[in-house]
């Protein structure tokens, strides 16, 4: 096919690559050591590359020849890595074990500069032309995080936007966001945007031991989105898990008889809306987008009414998934909750206050907490993206992959949240990853562009490929084969040319 001439730049991605080491295997898909990959577009052509994440589990595990660092749903002994890795286990007054920084989620941008990432407080600076690892960064001495979302935001005046939980301060867990500005003074050239990281308002956990797993957030213009979910991490457990020999992951649980919190932050005055909103239990990883309208804060999320997708991907159950076709007990569902931030305050108990056109509920209690029930948009859609340009606006489009029978996906998809009409490419035996929208030049409406995404084949005698879409009518403009095992990835971003420092900088 033909790409676009003004198509120019990299195609960033990352996610689990390696998942045996000597005779040892992790239990988990999530815990694989991460593998960056990355798509180069110049003047019509796509070069490939990819490269391990060469972090300190990296080199630990790899010198050891076996799993020596624990991950998420692998916990590993002894630890001859001490020396790297604080002796935190062995004496409770700092409650958190020292994490790895097997960053395999996302990348971020913070300046110039960009960073693979994953949800505990380290961060890897990276190379996006060469993937080379760059120093190793701790949130932790910049703001008192110690898990950290790979979904960060970004503003209009380039800052970078992340929550984190903070679990230091004995009995005081809170969410707090923060804030990494996009440049530093002209004195301090050399150094890191990092050290100029600004916390910008913290969010009090409802319990103290068992905060809020969350792996996303979400944005409008004047306001942050935060939502405190009854899936949640027990700190008891995790300071324990070592020695009680298990994983950090059963530390996590669901618990399905309580609320789902709905936190919303004023940007200006950095303080919280003081009225309680609030929905019934739910598991979400992904925000899809958020704006204001006629006093209302309306936002889209992916919901799943358990925490059977973690469980999905342990490799043992993966692979029986895969081969058995059986079905997932919880559908990701496009949900969008409607919430009416400036509503009459002497409205009765019991009346809706939503005014806006939407299915959408938002019901007045007798103490004055107001439950909100969602319209349903569509079921089987995941790893949703939107164009970035919109984000905190009102918009349109959706693009996201559909999940069918297993936690796979087997579609790229294009939803209309207006109309509901969804356009889809498909082809048997793939495996396409996360699709991400890049607008034309000149785009005047929020579909001119494409949409990228890398397609691995189940059939082992198919190689697999990065797919061009035409984003308006989703027909394939061009496909680039890749002459290389390709792994299933999870997130990444596309990086104009522009954004690119020219190797002698």
């Amino acid at each position: 096919g033909q790409l676009p001439t003004w198509l120019q730049g990299i195609l960033l991605r990352n996610g689990p690559g390696m998942h045996t080491i000597g005779d040892t295997k992790y239990n988990h898909w999530f815990d694989g050591l991460a593998l960056l990959h990355s798509f180069t577009f110049k003047n019509g052509e796509v070069y490939y590359r990819s490269k391990y994440l060469r972090s300190d589990t990296y080199n630990c595990n790899v010198e050891a020849n076996r799993i020596v660092v624990s991950e998420f749903g692998t916990m590993a002994y002894p630890d001859p890595c001490k020396n790297i890795f604080a002796k935190a286990f062995s004496y409770l007054s700092h409650t958190i074990p020292e994490f790895t920084d097997n960053c395999l989620i996302n990348i971020m941008k913070t300046g110039d500069d960009f960073y693979a990432t994953s949800e505990t407080n380290f961060i890897r600076k990276i190379n996006p032309q060469t993937l080379e690892t760059l120093e190793k960064v701790d949130y932790s001495k910049y703001a008192a995080v110690n898990l950290a979302t790979s979904h960060p935001h970004y503003d209009s005046a380039g800052n970078t936007l992340n929550m984190g939980t903070s679990i230091v301060d004995k009995g005081r867990t809170k969410y707090i966001l923060f804030k990494i500005p996009p440049t530093v003074p002209e004195k301090e050239k050399k150094k890191s945007c990092l050290k100029h990281l600004e916390v910008v308002c913290s969010i009090p956990s409802r319990s103290l031991l068992h905060p809020s797993y969350y792996h996303s957030f979400g944005i409008t213009e004047n306001y942050i989105i935060f939502i405190e979910q009854p899936f949640r991490l027990d700190i008891v457990k995790l300071a324990t898990a070592y020695m009680r020999g298990v994983n950090w992951s059963s530390c996590l649980s669901f618990h399905k008889e309580e609320k789902t919190w709905f936190h919303f932050v004023d940007k200006k005055t950095k303080k919280e809306v003081s009225t309680k909103f609030y929905t019934d239990a739910m598991v979400l990883f992904h925000h899809v987008n958020a704006y204001e309208e006629d006093g209302h804060i309306v936002f889209d999320l992916i919901a799943y009414a358990d925490n059977s997708l973690y469980d999905m991907f342990y490799l043992k159950n993966l692979n029986k998934y895969l081969e058995e076709n059986n079905k997932l007990t919880s559908t990701p569902t496009c949900k969008r909750f409607v919430v009416p931030l400036q509503h009459d305050k002497d409205a009765e108990v019991g009346s809706n206050l939503v005014t806006l056109p939407s299915t959408a509920t938002a019901v007045k209690e007798k103490d004055g907490s107001i439950y909100c029930q969602p319209e349903i948009l569509c079921e089987g859609l995941e790893l949703p993206r939107i164009n970035y340009d919109y984000n905190g606006k009102k918009y349109k489009y959706i693009f996201g992959t559909k999940v069918q029978w297993s936690p796979v996906p087997a579609k790229v998809v294009k939803f209309n949240i207006q109309t509901k009409e969804m356009l889809h490419w498909v082809e048997d035996h793939s495996w396409p990853s996360e699709p991400v929208f890049i607008p034309s030049p000149d785009a005047k409406e929020e579909d001119d562009g494409v949409v990228l995404t890398c397609v691995v084949m189940s059939d082992p005698k198919k190689a697999p490929f990065l797919l061009v879409l035409d984003a308006k009518t989703f027909k394939e403009l061009g496909r680039a084969t890749v002459n290389v095992e390709m792994h299933l990835d999870l997130h990444g971003m596309f990086i104009p040319e522009k954004d690119l420092k020219t190797e002698t900088e």
